[in-house]
C-alpha cells in the first residue's frame, strides 16, 4: 500500500496519506503501479463524462469536462512531457540541445502546435467513441483500458532503454534505476486487465489486436529515443503515454467505423 500511494503521489495530484514520503527507492519500486494509476484516472474521466452527460447535452461538453478532469487529476504531467518532446526534438539538432530544450519550462512553437493537435485528436476520438453507444460497463472498460495500456506502454520504455540524463536532473530521476522483471510483470497485469475484462464481457476478441499498433508505436518511439538521446527521459515517458492513449481511442473508433 505504501508503494501504491507513493505512485499515486508521484503520477497524480490526488491526496495521499501524510506519512507517504519522497523516498527515491520507494518511488523507483512504485513504477509497477503506473498502469494501476491508469485505472483511477480512467475512472475519474469516464465518471466525469457520465455526470456531465446527466447535467448537459451529450457530445461536446461532457467530453471536454472529462478531458479537463483527467488533466486536473494528473496535473498535466504527461501532456507537459509530450509538449516538451515536441519542442526538444523539433528545435534541437543533437542530444545536448534536445535535452536542454526539454528541460526549459517555457513552451515553444513546436510544443504548442503539437499539444494542440494531440488534444484535438483526443477530443474528436473520444467524441466518436463515447457518443455512439449508451453509457455501460463496456464503455467504462474502454475508457479505463486506454489509460492503463498507455501507461503500461510507457513503463516498458523504462525497461528497454537507459536513462538519458547523466546528471539525473529531471522529473524522472526517481525511476531512472529501471524496472525489474517482476515489477514489469505486475505492471503488465494491471495494464492488460481492463482490456482482458472487456474481451471477456463482450466476447469481441479483436480488441486484443489493438496491442499491435501499440507495439508498433512503442517500437518506433524506442528507436527514435535511442537514436537521438541514447535513452529516455521523463518527458519521453509522458509523450509515450499520450500517444499510446490516443492510439487506443483511435483503434476503438476505427473498429466502430468498420463494423457499421
Amino acid at each position: 500500500m505504501r508503494l501504491f500511494f507513493t505512485a499515486l503521489m508521484f503520477y497524480t495530484r490526488l491526496p495521499v496519506p501524510k506519512h507517504i514520503d519522497h523516498s527515491a527507492d520507494a518511488l523507483n519500486r512504485s513504477t509497477m503501479f503506473f498502469p494501476l494509476i491508469g485505472w483511477i484516472i480512467g475512472a475519474i474521466g469516464v465518471g466525469t463524462y457520465w455526470l456531465s452527460s446527466v447535467l448537459f447535452p451529450p457530445a461536446y461538453l461532457p467530453i471536454l469536462f472529462s478531458m479537463v478532469a483527467t488533466v486536473w487529476a494528473t496535473g498535466a504531467f504527461h501532456e507537459d512531457g509530450f509538449a516538451d518532446v515536441c519542442d526538444g526534438f523539433g528545435g534541437g539538432w543533437n542530444k545536448t540541445q534536445i535535452l536542454t530544450i526539454m528541460k526549459d519550462s517555457r513552451l515553444g512553437t513546436y510544443g504548442t502546435i503539437g499539444l494542440g493537435l494531440l488534444l484535438a485528436v483526443k477530443f474528436f476520438a473520444l467524441q466518436s467513441m463515447l457518443t455512439v453507444e449508451a453509457f455501460s460497463p463496456t464503455l467504462v472498460l474502454k475508457y479505463i483500458a486506454a489509460h492503463s495500456l498507455s501507461r503500461l506502454t510507457a513503463t516498458t520504455v523504462i525497461r528497454a532503454l537507459p536513462y538519458a540524463r547523466e546528471d539525473l536532473e529531471s522529473k524522472a530521476k526517481p525511476i531512472a534505476q529501471g524496472i525489474t522483471t517482476g515489477q514489469l510483470v505486475v505492471a503488465a497485469l494491471f495494464g492488460l486487465a481492463p482490456l482482458l475484462a472487456l474481451v471477456a464481457l463482450t466476447g469481441i476478441w479483436i480488441y486484443l489486436t489493438f496491442l499491435i499498433p501499440l507495439a508498433l508505436v512503442r517500437w518506433r518511439l524506442i528507436g527514435f529515443f535511442r537514436k537521438w538521446l541514447g535513452g529516455y527521459t521523463g518527458d519521453c515517458l509522458g509523450a509515450t503515454q499520450q500517444l499510446a492513449e490516443v492510439i487506443i481511442y483511435l483503434s476503438f473508433v476505427s473498429l466502430l467505423w468498420v463494423s457499421v
